[in-house]
């Protein structure tokens, strides 16, 4: 693995009409993804945005996937880190809610996250953030356990919320509504008898919004730490 890009140095400034630094092509590449997904992000699109010739890009980085790669750290700077000595539960509460709130107002970024980490400096500061917590709790052969365990949900989580997001602008039916024009088709399948504890559930349970529920399966998984 050669130079990684953050390691790598900007080209010198030089008078142009249309400046151009590795931040503001990765604040254009951002915009452009919240206003039309991933698709909407390339090299030349990007270039077109700032009114730069394309190879003008290359400069500042080699691959689109580089380009993928500084969005997500930058996604990962708008997270607020929890100051040291927080105490490992509530610092996992932060790190998460954090994450949370970044990637829903991102949902590209949903789609960049789960294989291997990234290794921006942002993102290097959560996982940190992430293991002095799991310290504080656990061995040091259990860290990445426990930070994986974690991380694991808030993704999942996460990932649910937008995929349900995503569904309601396609659809033209937000949860609730999807919901109402499912439920005759699901009476006729309860009527079976091979769902109860389904039919029960559905019948009996309250219905949170996704805040609570959020938080209610973080504490669960917290929770589970300590046994």
């Amino acid at each position: 693995m050669g130079e990684l890009v953050w390691e790598r140095p900007e080209p010198a400034a030089r008078p142009t009409p249309t400046p151009l630094s590795r931040d503001r092509i990765v604040a254009t590449a951002g915009e452009l993804a919240d206003a039309g997904g991933l698709e909407a992000v390339s090299l030349r699109k990007v270039a077109a945005a700032l009114g730069a010739g394309p190879m003008r890009l290359y400069g500042y980085l080699d691959t689109k996937e580089e380009l993928l790669d500084l969005m997500v750290d930058a996604v990962y700077a708008e997270m607020p880190l929890p100051e040291p000595g927080t105490g490992w539960r509530a610092a996992f509460r932060a790190l998460a809610h954090a994450f949370r709130s970044a990637a829903l107002r991102h949902e590209w970024f949903a789609d960049l996250i789960g294989g291997r980490p990234n290794l921006g400096p942002n993102a290097l500061a959560y996982l940190e953030a992430s293991m002095a917590a799991a310290t504080e709790l656990t061995i040091v052969d259990d860290v990445m356990v426990t930070v994986f365990t974690v991380h694991s949900f808030v993704t999942s989580a996460v990932r649910g919320e937008i995929g349900e997001l995503r569904s309601a602008r396609s659809t033209g039916l937000d949860e609730e509504a999807w919901q109402r024009a499912s439920s005759q088709y699901l009476k006729r399948m309860f009527a079976t008898g091979r769902y109860p504890t389904l039919e029960r559930v559905l019948r009996e349970a309250d219905q949170a919004d996704r805040d609570t529920v959020f938080a209610a399966g973080l504490d669960r998984v917290l929770n589970g730490l300590t046994r």
